[in-house]
């Protein structure tokens, strides 16, 4: 099973404020699993996630 990483390390990772994650699960643009009542991510979920958010450039660059 994957590690799970909670909001703060996901917020360290991200380097956002915990607020803005809240706000895009709220929003439905990233998706996490409660456990007990906090929120839990998995890592390859994230890393997927910020991949298929890569856009190129003008000039073709990423």
């Amino acid at each position: 099973m994957a590690r799970l990483i909670d909001i703060d390390e996901l917020a360290d990772y991200l380097r956002l404020k915990k607020q803005t994650i809240y706000n895009w699960l709220n929003q439905g643009k990233i998706s996490g699993i409660k456990v007990g009542g906090v929120w839990r991510f998995e890592r390859k979920d994230i890393d997927d996630w910020i991949k298929s958010r890569k856009r190129l450039t003008r000039s073709g660059e990423k």
